[in-house]
């Protein structure tokens, strides 16, 4: 007589669990699959883009570089003004001559740090129309001035009428945000420079759309002159790495993902 068979409990529990096929595995791993390619791809499109700002960026500061010290061109004629743009002509060194008009010097809020001259800290950049040979005005920002010298007796000799010939950086207008305080028009303390509010506000016509931060200072050091900060943020490398590493990091959790359900599929 034939005895039965014997199975221990871990053959015939290995019996009963059943074996996970390749078929479903693919499945489960298709759909993960396309958004893992899709956000891949978007990550890496970002990164591309980010190389692309990189390139322009750095061509923009070689621009603006050689722009700040080649020498001062003469400004562009009244009628080409509406054509002045970010690309081709912030920063370059301008050349003009006129006569202040000291009756609508206005002052814009600074806080100067790492200053080129003596005077830092709060203040104000003062800025005057120039009325050039034809009577349009281009409003130039003289320079830096503390704020218990922001009147004018206190720097009398900057009153002079007669002719002046500057010479400086054009810079278009300066922009607001929810957070820029509220101008003083009464008192001729503006937060941004933008010439086209002054003007409107000082009741001036035939303005420029934009200004020209002077080179050098007053007759007596103030306004501090020549205290333009040419600067750009370059993060674009840093985003650069970030935008690829994400992807690559995507890829290595899809993998390890897929080798979980592939051993799963084994076991």
């Amino acid at each position: 007589m034939k005895r039965p068979k014997r199975t221990n409990k871990a053959s015939r529990m290995n019996a009963r669990k059943p074996r996970v096929s390749l078929a479903p595995l693919w499945r489960r791993l298709l759909w993960p699959g396309i958004f893992a390619a899709i956000a891949f791809a978007i990550l890496c499109s970002l990164g591309v883009w980010q190389i692309e700002r990189l390139t322009w960026k750095r061509d923009l500061i070689a621009r603006v570089e050689n722009r700040t010290h080649a020498a001062a061109q003469p400004l562009p004629p009244e009628q080409d003004w509406a054509k002045v743009d970010t690309a081709h002509d912030e920063y370059r060194h301008v050349q003009l001559s006129g006569k202040f008009q000291h009756g609508h010097e206005v002052f814009a809020y600074a806080l100067l740090s790492d200053p080129r001259g003596k005077f830092s800290g709060p203040g104000y950049w003062v800025m005057t129309p120039l009325e050039l040979d034809g009577g349009a005005l281009v409003f130039v920002n003289r320079g830096f001035v503390p704020m218990d010298r922001m009147d004018l007796p206190t720097r009398a000799s900057g009153r002079e009428g007669e002719r002046v010939t500057i010479t400086g950086l054009l810079r278009l207008p300066e922009g607001r945000n929810w957070f820029t305080p509220p101008d003083d028009v009464a008192r001729r303390i503006w937060q941004e420079r933008n010439p086209a509010a002054i003007a409107k506000a000082e009741g001036l016509t035939r303005v420029a759309p934009f200004f020209v931060d002077a080179d050098a200072s007053g007759p007596n050091g103030l306004p501090q002159g020549g205290e333009t900060r040419v600067t750009f943020s370059n993060n674009h490398l840093q985003y650069v790495v970030t935008w690829f590493g994400l992807a690559f990091a995507l890829l290595a959790v899809f993998a390890a993902f897929a080798r979980k359900e592939w051993l799963r599929g084994r076991a």
